[in-house]
C-alpha cells in the first residue's frame, strides 16, 4: 500500500496506530483532507450513539448580568428589554459597554468537580462547556485574544477545568463555539440611539482601543443585518476564527465540537473539522470526535452529526442526531421558569426512540452554582434515570418509535419546534431495543399499561413474548399478550408521574 492510498484508507476506524504500522509517525497522521469529499468517509463513533444524554454549561460573561440570553447584543439595541435594563443598572452604552461588564463575572462559588459529580449521577454520559459565545470572549487560555477567562472575569481556565472534571468522572468532553457569527452579531456595538437625548452618539464599540472585542469599524455596515450566513464576513475574520478554533482543539482535544449554525466559511470550516478528527485519532488511536452542525446538507453523508436546536423529529432518523435544549433560557435569567423533570424525560425518551441524543443546558448564574429550582429539576431527572436508564443507554430504535395520542399530530423535523410536541401521558409509549429486548416507556401514571404495538397480530409483528418485567420492581407482574395488545397490571407502589419502563423479552 503506497502512502497516498494508505492515507485514504479510513473505513470509519482507520487509526493513527494503524498508520504507524505502515511507517508513518503517529503525530504526522492526516486522515482527512479539508474537503467535503474526504469528510464523507467519517462516521459517528459508537460512544456517542450509546451515550444518549449529555449536559451542557452555556455559561460565560453574559451570565454575570443574570438577565437572559444575548445580553451583549441586546444592550446595544434601543428598545430591547436588556437595553432598558442596562440603562437602569449600568448607564448608557456609549459610556458603559460590554467591555466594562466582563469582569463582573466572578464564578465565586463555581465547583466544577462537584457539579460534574451531580451531572454524572443524573445520568449524563458527556458534558459540554461553552467555549466562546457570539460575544467574542474565549473561556480558555486563548493565545489569540486578551478577551478570555484567564486574563479577565474569573481568571480561570473555564474550559480546562470543566474538561478535567468531566474526564475525572469518566464523561466524554465537548466544547461549543458560537464565534463564527460574532462579526455580524456584535456589529450593533458600533451603532447609536435613533431617538432620545443621546440620539446619534456612538456606542462604545466604535472605540478603536477595543476593536479586538467589538470588531473593526467596517462591521458597522452590518448593524441591521443578522442573516445567519457567511455573507459579508471578511477573510481576515475567517482566518482569525480558524486560528482560535485550532488553538482550542490543540490544547483541549474535545470529544465533541458544537457549532451554533452550519459548518462555517467552507474551506476554513472544513480544515477545522478535519483537524478535530485528526487530533482525535492521534489521541485515541481512532477517530472518536463528533462535530455538530445544524445544517442537514452538511451532515447528509458522513462529515458531521446533525443537531436540532430546541427541536424534535417526527420519524426515526437513519443517522444519529442530537437535540440541544435548555431547562430555561440559554444564559441565566433570574426568575426564569424551568422545564420540569417530567418534560425533560418526555423529551429524552422521545428523542432516543428516534435515534437521537439529548444535550441539556443547565444555565449557571454569576456564582457558578445551580439555583434551588435547578437542583430540583436535576434531582427529578436523577431519580428517574436511576431506575429507567437501562432502556436508554446503548439502545437503538425499534420498528416504530412509539404509539399513543402524541404520535397522532405530525411535527416536521427541525429546530425550535419542541413546544409543539404534546406532553406525554399514560397512553403514550416510546420504544427502544437492546440485546434483543424491547423497552417500552409508558409515559405517565396508570394502574394498567396497554401497549398495542406488542400484540401478536399487530402490524409490527413483535413475536411471542416470553417475559415482561418492570425496571425498578423485583416482583412478578401480571401480564398477558393478546392479538391486540400487551396488557400489564402495574404495582401501585411503582407508579410514577413521569413514567415507567417495561422490559419485554421474546421467545
Amino acid at each position: 500500500m503506497n502512502r497516498r492510498n494508505m492515507l485514504q484508507w479510513i473505513g470509519g476506524a482507520c487509526s493513527a496506530v494503524a498508520l504507524t504500522k505502515f511507517g508513518v509517525a503517529q503525530n504526522s497522521a492526516v486522515l482527512f483532507e479539508g474537503t467535503r469529499r474526504s469528510l464523507q468517509r467519517y462516521s459517528i463513533p459508537d460512544w456517542f450513539r450509546d451515550a444518549k444524554f449529555g449536559i451542557w454549561s452555556h455559561w460565560g460573561p453574559q451570565s454575570a448580568i443574570e438577565a437572559g440570553d444575548w445580553y451583549a447584543r441586546n444592550m446595544y439595541i434601543q428598545g430591547q428589554q436588556q437595553y432598558n435594563y442596562h440603562l437602569e443598572h449600568y448607564g448608557h452604552p456609549s459610556k458603559v459597554g460590554y467591555k466594562d461588564l466582563v469582569n463582573d463575572w466572578k464564578a465565586a462559588r463555581w465547583d466544577p468537580e462537584h457539579l460534574m459529580s451531580l451531572y454524572k449521577k443524573a445520568g449524563a454520559k458527556y458534558f459540554v462547556s461553552m467555549g466562546v459565545h457570539h460575544d467574542n470572549f474565549d473561556l480558555w487560555n486563548s493565545k489569540y485574544t486578551r478577551w478570555n477567562s484567564v486574563k479577565m472575569g474569573p481568571k480561570k481556565d473555564v474550559v480546562g477545568m470543566w474538561r478535567d472534571a468531566a474526564r475525572k468522572q469518566g464523561l466524554r468532553f465537548g466544547v461549543s463555539e458560537h464565534l463564527w457569527i460574532s462579526y455580524k452579531w456584535f456589529a450593533v456595538s458600533h451603532g447609536f440611539d435613533k431617538t432620545g437625548p443621546l440620539a446619534g452618539v456612538p456606542y462604545d464599540g466604535v472605540d478603536p482601543k477595543f476593536e479586538d472585542l467589538y470588531h473593526d469599524a467596517d462591521c458597522a455596515r452590518l448593524v441591521d443585518n443578522l442573516d445567519w450566513n457567511d455573507d459579508d464576513i471578511p477573510e481576515a475574520w475567517k482566518k482569525h476564527y480558524l486560528d482560535r478554533m485550532t488553538d482550542l482543539i490543540d490544547n483541549y482535544q474535545p470529544d465533541l465540537l458544537y457549532t451554533d449554525g452550519h459548518l462555517p466559511f467552507e474551506d476554513y470550516g472544513l480544515k477545522m473539522v478535519s483537524h478535530l478528527y485528526d487530533v482525535s485519532a492521534q489521541r485515541n488511536g481512532r477517530v472518536e470526535a463528533v462535530y455538530n452542525s445544524k445544517n442537514s446538507t452538511d451532515c447528509a453523508i458522513g462529515t458531521c452529526l446533525l443537531d436540532h436546536e430546541r427541536g424534535v423529529a417526527d420519524v426515526i432518523a437513519k443517522n444519529p442526531w442530537q437535540t440541544d435544549t435548555c431547562i430555561g433560557e440559554w444564559h441565566y435569567r433570574r426568575g426564569a421558569k424551568y422545564k420540569s423533570a417530567k418534560t425533560v424525560i418526555d423529551l429524552l425518551v422521545d428523542i432516543v426512540s428516534k435515534n437521537g441524543n439529548l444535550l441539556l443546558n443547565f444555565p449557571l448564574p454569576n456564582s457558578g452554582e445551580l439555583d434551588p429550582e435547578e437542583v430540583k429539576v436535576l434531582e427529578g431527572i436523577t431519580d428517574w434515570m436511576a431506575i429507567n436508564s437501562e432502556g436508554i443507554y446503548s439502545s437503538r430504535p425499534w420498528k416504530i418509535y412509539g404509539e399513543g395520542p402524541s404520535t397522532e399530530t405530525k411535527i416536521a423535523t427541525g429546530n425550535f419546534n419542541e413546544d409543539k410536541q404534546k406532553a406525554l401521558g399514560n397512553a403514550d409509549v416510546r420504544f427502544t431495543v437492546k440485546d434483543g429486548r424491547i423497552y417500552a416507556f409508558v409515559m405517565g401514571s396508570s394502574a394498567q399499561a396497554t401497549v398495542k404495538a406488542l400484540g401478536l397480530a399487530c402490524p409490527q409483528q413483535p413475536g411471542k413474548i416470553r417475559q415482561v418485567s418492570l425496571l425498578g420492581y423485583n416482583g412478578a407482574l401480571h401480564w398477558k399478550q393478546t392479538d391486540d395488545a400487551l396488557q400489564v397490571t402495574l404495582p401501585q407502589e411503582t407508579t410514577s408521574g413521569i413514567g415507567v419502563t417495561l422490559k419485554v423479552e421474546l421467545v
